[in-house]
């Protein structure tokens, strides 16, 4: 399970080899072998036996904002990336190999899209003909993605993120005529989030963010060398470059609650400046909700595994691969 401390002046503590959460409403002890992770936001504290207990028992530590992102995180000296890695990944990055990877990354997604868009939209349809056209011209650009050319990614990456962009415009025209009246959108915002919609999706997204980062690190792999969004300066951008093969999960959950209207007003709150922010109710449900998915087991390339595993397993087999590649100079 993922333990999530989101209610200000919640604490963790170590007591009797195990922990205990203390918060508003009383005390609960958690046995340290039910925990994989731990989430703290602002206003939640841990202390220090809390956390060295969890570390002892390789449970991960994420501190997270407002939004779910991760901020920071604590885990065992045993992971993070090693140097043989570390300079495997920085040639990988500048290789052939690595456009045919992001360009495999970003063909997964969109057909990780329109296989969404399939199985969501309803028999007999009165946007049918809207649906077929999004799903042709999303076709469209995964083919100009396979069969772009270029000897560096940097010569490429305008035009794959170009493509993708549009081909998300698309898929997202077609969600946001399948969500009721109050949830609808007029396009995808991040920071800040003008509408429910997409206050629900950067949270998580944001989640998102910090199951495959930790996978990453557990894999060995350097989170912040990446291969399509390497300008972006001290950020995880390989993490960027992994979730797209994963975002649909989210959508998924996202979708799927909005469709059920789940939500209510009491699971947002609304700023000065007119954006939208997930409240704890809705936090609550969004979390669980997105837990319970990934733990579902799923048949991937003939494994069976829970969606989490398949990140892990992804990282690792990414890992793997780029360890065994043989560069000029080396």
């Amino acid at each position: 399970m993922e333990l999530v401390l989101n209610t200000f002046g919640t604490q963790l503590v170590k007591e009797n080899g195990q922990l205990l959460v203390i918060h508003p409403d009383g005390k609960q002890i958690i046995p340290v072998d039910k925990i994989k992770s731990i989430l703290i936001s602002k206003g939640a504290t841990i202390s220090s036996d809390a956390a060295l207990l969890a570390i002892e028992n390789e449970i991960e530590i994420m501190f997270v904002d407002g939004m779910g992102k991760p901020q920071g995180r604590v885990w065992s000296i045993k992971y993070g990336s090693i140097s043989s890695i570390r300079r495997k990944q920085l040639d990988f990055t500048f290789s052939k190999e690595a456009i045919f990877w992001i360009k495999e990354i970003l063909q997964h997604k969109l057909d990780n899209q329109i296989a969404l868009l399939f199985s969501i939209a309803p028999m007999g349809w009165e946007h049918q003909n809207q649906l077929d056209k999004a799903i042709s011209k999303i076709n469209d650009y995964k083919t100009k993605i396979k069969a772009a050319q270029g000897e560096t990614i940097s010569e490429i990456a305008p035009s794959l993120r170009g493509w993708e962009g549009a081909a998300s415009r698309n898929y997202f025209e077609i969600i946001n005529l399948l969500l009721p009246n109050e949830f609808k959108f007029e396009g995808r915002s991040q920071h800040p989030a003008n509408d429910m919609f997409n206050c629900l999706m950067n949270y998580g997204y944001g989640i998102l963010y910090g199951k495959t980062e930790g996978e990453l690190i557990k894999a060995g792999l350097d989170p912040y060398v990446g291969v399509m969004h390497r300008e972006d300066y001290n950020r995880p951008v390989l993490v960027f470059d992994v979730i797209e093969r994963y975002r649909v999960w989210i959508d998924f959950v996202v979708v799927k609650l909005l469709m059920q209207k789940v939500f209510n007003n009491d699971c947002f709150s609304i700023k000065e400046d007119g954006s939208y922010w997930l409240e704890g109710l809705g936090k609550r449900i969004l979390i669980q909700s997105v837990n319970d998915y990934f733990d579902e087991v799923i048949t991937l390339q003939g494994v069976n595994r829970s969606r989490q595993n398949h990140i892990s397993l992804f990282a690792q087999k990414l890992a793997t691969f780029i360890s065994n590649l043989k560069f000029a100079h080396q």
